[in-house]
């Protein structure tokens, strides 16, 4: 029912039309025993996504990113229950057709921080600043022993070795000006991108968008969205929960830090953020502060304070 998707032309006609997707989603659902419940796509997301009834959600994976379907069921497997934050619970998971998978999850309360942000006072995100502190302290602190293989990458040396050998084209693919891609090389071989052989597992993209707030209190009530998880240096988390969470306000961010027990350098984050595989430097300058010099260390300053 549903065909291969491979590029970006597929994702197009196929991931984004829900009048292609929805009857598979119901296909799915019968499979599932669940054919009497309604199926309400969510707006936002790249992924398609169902709210299956009140108690459940639905989440396909195309062809081209089938792979994300087994990482975020085994993320959410290891943290089902661990965490002072709720994350989803895994029900069931499974491959459709033409190398399209799913995974079939509880559904977490509340509504999602991004648009409730500005109708929450300061006290309150400063409470929620604490709360994901706190939250990415005991995700990293769990042991990642029995997730073997099951998420990558499996040599985060070389990842990153192969993510500070490619910033340059990387970001150059993104059309960043030269003046800030020629400062990429030194600016990386300045700072430690590896913090000792300790690995975690990491969501690396706890944004506003992922996390859910209670809109009567707001009580942080769930972190969801695994499917780009990895297991390494906890450094790393950092980049997406400076841009994405504080969004370029220093203060909130050093309050998430000190919650979390952890200080990192500017400059150190900054790199992280080099490292990343969805940076996107142009992107951030668009939606971030203005760096007062153009250098990467007024980047640095600016976005992750000092």
């Amino acid at each position: 029912m549903l065909p291969a998707v491979h590029d970006e032309a597929g994702w197009e006609a196929v991931v984004e039309n829900d009048a292609v997707v929805r009857p598979a989603a119901a296909e799915i659902l019968g499979r599932l025993g669940l054919a009497d419940q309604p199926l309400d796509r969510y707006a936002t997301g790249s992924m398609p996504v169902y709210a299956v009834g009140a108690s459940r959600v639905l989440k396909l994976y195309p062809t081209v990113c089938a792979d994300s379907a087994a990482t975020e069921a085994r993320a959410l497997e290891h943290l089902h229950g661990k965490l002072p934050v709720p994350t989803p619970e895994p029900l069931a998971e499974g491959e459709y057709e033409n190398g399209w998978r799913y995974v079939l999850m509880s559904q977490l309360a509340g509504e999602e921080l991004a648009p409730a942000w500005e109708r929450i006072p300061e006290a309150a995100r400063e409470r929620l600043a604490d709360a994901i502190g706190e939250m990415l302290a005991a995700m990293h602190a769990l042991d990642t022993t029995g997730l073997g293989e099951s998420i990558g990458p499996k040599d985060w040396r070389a990842f990153v070795a192969e993510q500070s050998a490619t910033a340059v084209e990387r970001q150059r693919a993104h059309r960043l000006p030269e003046p800030w891609l020629e400062q990429i090389p030194d600016f990386l071989a300045s700072v430690p991108l590896v913090h000792g052989d300790e690995r975690s597992l990491l969501h690396t993209e706890v944004m506003r968008e992922h996390l859910l707030v209670d809109p009567e209190t707001w009580a942080l009530t769930g972190l969801f969205d695994f499917e780009p998880a990895m297991v390494g240096d906890r450094a790393y988390e950092f980049a997406a929960v400076g841009v994405f969470t504080a969004r370029g306000d220093t203060r909130l961010l050093e309050r998430i830090m000190a919650a979390y027990g952890e200080a990192l350098a500017p400059e150190e984050l900054l790199a992280q953020l080099l490292l990343h595989v969805e940076s996107n430097l142009p992107w951030y300058l668009g939606i971030l502060p203005a760096p007062a010099e153009e250098t990467l260390e007024a980047m640095a300053a600016t976005w992750f304070g000092r």
